[in-house]
């Protein structure tokens, strides 16, 4: 007959790693890894070789070194969660996954897995453990897609807006441009302004990266990260506006074939670009002023 002592196991990683270890908390952790590896492969195979999830691989890796930096800072602080708790929450979760994978949801089914494996985080760590992790618990949930019914709600007036501005726009200049609705009509050519050119995505993907680098460099000073935070999505809609004007200027002047073909993607990885250095950018431009006007203000009371 098995003792207590035989049914634990010590891992030798720093952090609550290195606590003992009930030997049924990690058949637990092993099965809802295995469990997982299919939506992972699913979420790959139909997000991440798309524009919509490009950043995928980028953030998995990312948020993974953020986890192991940060799990040493947790030592002394695991305590297992109650077992009936998770228990009731995986006879929950584990059921509805798997109706997300019979009918191939893929946006379901990921946060689904994420909130699974939270789950199993916690009835390992505990709650403690895991209010220390939140950053990289949160930034890796940028893995997965949004769900098309929350893209369809918030594109629907960025594809408006952005339409309404370009034909505003170019009809100062002088060019023969109307529209109706998403559609825009210029020359002899029509565009319909699809929901890769509202910004959705590269609000995503921008706000996944910017928050990574706001959180690395200023994870301290959660006043001023709050700040750059805000300045994300007006940066990404007015990447995609001159993304919005570049098309409808390559279709004008070169054709819809070329403004389809590699040229549209192109555009959308140049002003991608153009819109993260405008983040730096405007980190390198606000930091001098944070420091003068608010950072004075934070020291004054301690020097009192």
């Amino acid at each position: 007959m098995a003792t207590a002592a035989d049914s634990k196991i010590t891992s030798g990683l720093p952090g609550p790693a290195s606590r003992v270890i009930p030997l049924g908390s990690i058949i637990l952790a092993l099965g809802a890894a295995l469990f997982c590896i299919p939506t992972m492969m699913f979420v790959v195979r139909h997000s991440w070789t798309g524009e919509e999830g490009a950043h995928g691989p980028i953030v998995l890796v990312t948020g993974l070194w953020l986890l192991y930096r940060q799990w040493k800072d947790t030592e002394g602080l695991a305590n297992a969660a109650p077992s009936r708790p998770v228990w009731g929450l995986l006879a929950i979760l584990i059921p509805l996954q798997i109706f997300a994978r019979i009918t191939q949801i893929v946006e379901i089914e990921g946060y689904l897995m994420y909130f699974t494996l939270l789950v199993v985080l916690y009835s390992l760590v505990g709650l403690e453990v895991m209010k220390r992790l939140w950053f990289p618990l949160f930034y890796l949930a940028f893995i997965f897609p949004p769900p098309d019914t929350l893209v369809a709600i918030v594109t629907v007036p960025m594809k408006m807006w952005l339409s309404e501005a370009a034909i505003w726009f170019l009809s100062l200049l002088g060019y023969p441009i109307g529209g109706e609705g998403v559609r825009i009509y210029i020359g002899q050519y029509e565009l319909l302004v699809a929901a890769a050119c509202s910004g959705i995505n590269s609000i995503i993907s921008l706000s996944a990266i910017s928050l990574f680098y706001i959180y690395m460099r200023h994870q301290a000073r959660w006043q001023y990260a709050l700040l750059l935070v805000l300045f994300i999505i007006p940066v990404a809609l007015v990447a995609n506006f001159f993304r919005v004007l570049i098309l409808i200027l390559l279709t004008y002047h070169a054709g819809e074939a070329a403004a389809q073909g590699f040229l549209h993607n192109f555009a959308g990885i140049l002003m991608f670009g153009i819109a993260l250095i405008s983040i730096f950018a405007l980190d390198l431009l606000l930091k001098p002023i944070w420091d003068r006007y608010v950072g004075e203000s934070e020291k004054a009371p301690a020097n009192g």
